[in-house]
């Protein structure tokens, strides 16, 4: 991990706040500082066309889904620095680029160099890194766009390409909303772990119509057991109503609203009508995922989009009824990825190795929790599992933290610092996170 940059005042700025707010603490105040920075310092690579290339950390790739999450808590600085802002805007382009290029990948390369996954049977290309199709890779460059947009007030982004990229994401999903009749997309790979390919001859598992989108992929980018998957689905939903609002106030686009506004409805009709399940101990409660025919899958896993994270993302208030039902299943040993441990309790991945603790789902659990001392108990964690580098990592063992997973990964790095923000009253605005901070200024 190799620093590159000099530090823009803006970042210093909000650096100094947090020091401001934890005065006593020079660990967490080392940790923010080293955790803020590092997307800055070590993975932005802004290009010759204007647009922002963005590598992962150890992988020299861009994840749509990464990307927006790693420069997100940068937004705060953006409000007030146009450099910062002219980066992110870069970034959205680059996402942009890449999804009139295939919007069924999830990763792509810097040029069309051939890199990554090309032996994978399925419709690849040089510039595709992996083209395994995930829902909340078409979700996260939406919201990043939209609350550019909303910390800014900048809306030259939304532009002739943004129009082309929101039909190519309609058409995608409506025609998933029919995956086994209707979709081109096939994905196999041979000679690997079995979350790492579809069966069926790369088709996926059987489902039936629902009104919910079809996602090959996770987040985590293992295989879905049951197509539906229940937290992209919700944060399509609230994307949609994004992409809604962006049509009808900047692009002053009645038709393209009202079709955002449809697809919506119906995949949130189909939420709620096979995505919930009455749970003998917890009531009422999410699954993770369905097929529309009887099966569920009842877990979450630690990458966002997830279950926990539903009002972060902005589907329910952080106080709803089935949310908190569905919480208190995900945070006990009912969920097969929740895990405890010497150092640590929270929620892994089937992803990563038994009794692995995220540390992003750790930030997610502390910005969703509305106990305050939950909170601060959830920021100790994380500022002792940091296996004694100073970062965050991908997962560490709930046991003996010095013992994990990706030594650099800027994703989790941005969760924390976005955490810790948030704690000194900071955040995004035009988030769920933002709103909720200023009703409780209010109250």
């Amino acid at each position: 991990m190799k620093k590159e940059k000099a530090i823009p005042a803006s970042l210093a700025k909000v650096i100094e706040k947090v020091k401001e707010h934890f005065p006593n603490d020079s660990k967490l105040q080392q940790m923010f500082e080293k955790c803020f920075v590092n997307t800055y310092e070590t993975t932005l690579k802004p290009q010759e066309d204007g647009t922002t290339f963005v590598i992962t950390g150890d992988i020299p790739a861009m994840w749509l889904r990464d990307s927006a999450a790693q420069v997100r808590p940068y937004l705060i600085a953006a409000e007030e620095d146009k450099m910062i802002a002219d980066l992110i805007d870069g970034v959205v382009r680059r996402q942009f680029k890449y999804i009139l290029h295939d919007p069924y990948a999830n990763a792509f390369n810097e040029t069309t160099n051939g890199k990554g996954h090309q032996e994978d049977k399925t419709d690849m290309s040089p510039m595709v890194w992996e083209r395994k199709y995930e829902i909340d890779s078409l979700c996260y460059p939406i919201q990043l766009a939209y609350l550019l947009w909303k910390s800014t007030g900048r809306t030259t982004h939304f532009d002739n390409a943004f129009v082309q990229v929101l039909n190519n994401i309609l058409q995608v999903w409506r025609v998933e909303q029919n995956h086994e009749d209707e979709s081109p997309y096939l994905f196999e790979r041979n000679d690997c772990r079995q979350s790492d390919t579809l069966h069926r001859a790369g088709k996926g598992s059987k489902t039936k119509r629902t009104g919910m989108t079809w996602s090959g992929f996770r987040p985590s980018d293992d295989a879905c057991l049951y197509g539906y998957l229940v937290p992209a689905n919700m944060f399509a939903v609230v994307v949609l109503g994004y992409a809604s609002e962006i049509c009808r106030k900047v692009l002053q686009d009645e038709v393209l609203a009202g079709e955002c506004e449809k697809l919506s409805s119906e995949i949130e009709a189909g939420i709620e009508k096979f995505a919930v399940l009455h749970h003998p101990i917890y009531g009422d409660m999410y699954v993770y995922e369905t097929d529309g025919m009887g099966h569920y899958n009842l877990m979450d896993d630690a990458n966002v989009p997830s279950l926990l994270a539903a009002p972060y993302l902005g589907w329910c208030s952080f106080q709803d009824s089935t949310y908190l039902n569905t919480r208190r299943f995900l945070l006990s040993r009912d969920n097969p990825y929740y895990y405890e441990g010497k150092a640590a309790k929270g929620i892994g991945s089937p992803h990563t190795p038994d009794h692995y603790i995220w540390h992003i789902a750790l930030a997610i659990e502390g910005m969703t929790s509305i106990d305050a001392s939950d909170k601060y108990r959830i920021l100790e964690v994380m500022k002792h599992t940091d296996g004694g580098t100073g970062f965050m990592h991908e997962g560490f063992n709930a046991d003996r933290p010095q013992e994990f997973t990706r030594e650099w990964f800027s994703w989790a790095n941005s969760m924390f610092s976005e955490f810790v923000l948030s704690l000194c009253g900071y955040a995004v605005k035009g988030s769920p996170l933002h709103k909720s901070l200023q009703d409780g200024k209010k109250v």
